[in-house]
């Protein structure tokens, strides 16, 4: 069987690695609000980074992975601040204030942001588009949060700590892609968990008292975020990342949504109002809106492929260390 030419193959691989992102990055939405019943928000972030830190430690050991190159460490640094702690503690602590579903809507304008930062910081581009999609996704936003504005102030918070969510999630993927440049996927991951586990060691005392009280099935759901979608998909995203820009690769995450929509369900019989769900669909329609444009590459997808032609459109040059074999 002839095999394939190595463009293609390296399409094919970013594609599967952004699928696995996407399924695991969608069950973690459901496994924090599930743990976040025991475990307080940083309590919940430390445990999730420590076990997600010391699998990915024990992977680079086996692999004999030494240090990223110094113009990694950058990167690495504010993606683990932003991304590993920040992003985690406030998700955390805005899925104790909304459901599920909800929360995955409203984090989603990150690639909006994301598109944002990658033109401005990245070189990447700023078009009109991206405006007009940006001014969709805040109708969008202030649509969910005064949904939630009849449920209490508390909800009202949850909606604006996922914003916050959104911003580091989209400042954490842009700090992170140059430094795929200079280290590979699992280098970068490894040390930005590690970064974000060592920003949330204050919470330790308070790991140690919910641990103690918790049940064993908050805690495996904690362990659960620390192993799959901690340190396999954020491993993925990274290799994923390396062969194409900030701004698409965060439009591979539009499914993300419907499949918590749909696992938060079927778990924890869970499903946003009707007008949330209106809400978080224009907050994704501005995302849409800011992805699409004349140009070829930059073409909508059909519906259900955005995750394998989004990452393989325009990749870009990478270091052989990006390579995970």
């Amino acid at each position: 069987m002839k095999s394939l030419p190595a463009d293609r193959r390296s399409t094919l691989l970013a594609a599967t690695a952004a699928s696995v992102t996407v399924l695991l990055w969608a069950s973690a939405f459901v496994s924090i609000r599930s743990a976040g019943e025991a475990y307080t928000p940083g309590a919940l972030a430390l445990g999730r980074l420590l076990s997600g830190a010391l699998v990915l430690g024990l992977i680079c050991l086996v692999r004999r992975e030494g240090l990223p190159g110094r113009g990694a460490w950058p990167g690495i640094v504010v993606s683990g601040l932003l991304w590993f702690g920040l992003y985690m503690v406030v998700l955390n602590w805005g899925e104790q204030k909304v459901d599920a579903g909800t929360a995955a809507l409203v984090v989603n304008i990150g690639p909006l942001i994301m598109a944002l930062l990658a033109g401005w910081l990245l070189k990447e581009g700023l078009p009109s588009r991206l405006l007009a999609g940006m001014a969709v996704s805040f109708v969008g936003a202030a649509v969910v949060g005064l949904s939630m504005s009849g449920e209490g102030g508390a909800s009202v918070l949850g909606v604006l700590l996922c914003l916050l969510a959104a911003v580091a999630y989209a400042g954490g993927v842009v700090a992170q892609k140059p430094a795929l440049r200079h280290g590979s996927a699992l280098q970068v991951t490894t040390y930005g968990c590690v970064i974000g586990a060592v920003a949330c060691l204050p919470f330790a005392g308070q790991l140690v008292s919910d641990a103690r009280d918790a049940p064993l099935s908050a805690t495996l759901n904690m362990l659960y975020l620390g192993v799959f979608p901690t340190a396999l998909a954020f491993t993925t995203w990274a290799f994923a990342l390396a062969r194409t820009t900030a701004g698409r690769m965060g439009a591979t995450t539009y499914a993300v949504p419907a499949l918590v929509v749909l696992m938060s369900w079927i778990a924890l019989d869970e499903v946003p109002g009707w007008i949330t769900l209106t809400g978080g669909l224009v907050c994704l329609a501005g995302v849409a809106v800011s992805r699409s444009g004349p140009r070829a590459e930059a073409a909508p997808t059909p519906s259900g492929t955005a995750p394998a032609t989004g990452v393989g459109a325009a990749p870009e040059p990478r270091s052989e260390r990006s390579e995970l074999s």
